[in-house]
């Protein structure tokens, strides 16, 4: 009996060695990335395994160097695309499937990245107080909006990105200018987070905020935000000439992945219609492959048009747009 137990161990230990494997390190939350690893893994064979953290993954990474059993980074914005890559830390992936799936406008010229999910820097208004606007990027440096404006920390990684854009749109110059108007407008010091300037507009402290879309989405769901919701309009800057700014989440496959066959092939299922469907339900953000509808709630809030430069301009411009923040002191 006891010869017996010890080769059932044995076998099953053999099997569970030779189970395919990919191990993810994530920023992005479990509720939205365990239901779409658990259909690849239905899909495929292929196990996951996952390390999920707000902060210190990338350090992580930079600890274990070659050692490292990570296969494939998840990012929840493009900043951290930008930083695993800017660190060494990444390797490029041929893969026809993605290169079909995902448009160039949202994958590294190298191959390094891809992204995965795009979401809106809108901007949120007062019903009461301002209604519906047609509204540029630009417009929030007007003298009307003097005293009205909130937002978060202009070095967050959602502004940085807003700043960057315009820094390739309108140039330097007339960027730092922008910046000194929106901060002469602001109704209070920058603070907090995308979803607190909308309460912020609620509670009448200001009119107009910036904000991504699908916190919007989140806050119609929230018992307790859902006023802050139903308090503000949702708009789509730049409608009349280049669109609105897109921000990103993403994947790369890292530089010593153990696993690299598992590993693309995970990041092929993340470009996919079945995983791009899931990525729109579960966390309310607009699919970057074509034909994907985005969920029936962020239909709702209507179609718009997309600034199409392609990521890599704006990253180019982000340190840019940093050192701007500081010279003009906008969150002091």
């Amino acid at each position: 009996m006891r010869n017996l137990l010890i080769m059932t161990c044995l076998v099953l230990a053999a099997q569970f060695s030779w189970a395919e494997t990919v191990n993810v390190y994530s920023f992005r939350q479990p509720f939205l990335i365990e239901p779409i690893l658990e259909q690849f893994t239905k899909e495929t064979g292929i196990q996951t395994k996952v390390v999920f953290a707000k902060n210190g993954l990338i350090q992580r990474l930079k600890r274990e160097g070659k050692l490292s059993p990570a296969d494939v980074v998840l990012t929840s914005n493009f900043a951290k695309l930008l930083e695993v890559k800017e660190e060494g830390l990444t390797q490029s992936v041929n893969s026809p499937i993605i290169t079909q799936n995902i448009p160039a406008q949202f994958r590294d010229s190298e191959q390094h990245w891809i992204a995965l999910t795009q979401r809106v820097r809108n901007v949120y208004s007062s019903k009461e107080r301002m209604g519906k606007l047609d509204i540029n990027y630009e417009d929030l440096a007007n003298e009307e909006y003097k005293g009205r404006i909130c937002t978060r920390s202009g070095k967050h990684p959602y502004n940085l990105g807003l700043i960057a854009s315009l820094i390739v749109h309108n140039g330097e110059a007339a960027t730092e200018q922008w910046l000194k108007d929106v901060k002469s407008n602001l109704a209070r010091k920058p603070q907090g987070s995308d979803r607190a300037q909308v309460k912020a507009i609620k509670e009448g402290l200001c009119d107009v905020s910036l904000g991504n879309s699908y916190y919007f989405g989140k806050m119609l769901q929230d018992e307790e935000q859902i006023h802050w919701a139903n308090a503000v309009e949702l708009n789509f800057p730049n409608q009349a000439n280049r669109g609105s700014h897109i921000n990103v989440s993403g994947a790369v496959m890292t530089k010593y992945a153990p696993n690299q066959k598992q590993a693309q092939a995970l990041l092929e299922f993340l470009s996919s219609d079945q995983a791009q469907a899931l990525y729109a339900e579960l966390n309310m953000e607009y699919p970057v492959k074509a034909g994907i509808k985005p969920s029936k709630l962020v239909q709702s809030w209507g179609e718009f048009k997309a600034d199409p430069i392609p990521l890599e301009d704006v990253a180019a411009k982000r340190k840019d747009a940093l050192r701007l923040v500081d010279k003009v002191q906008f969150d002091l």
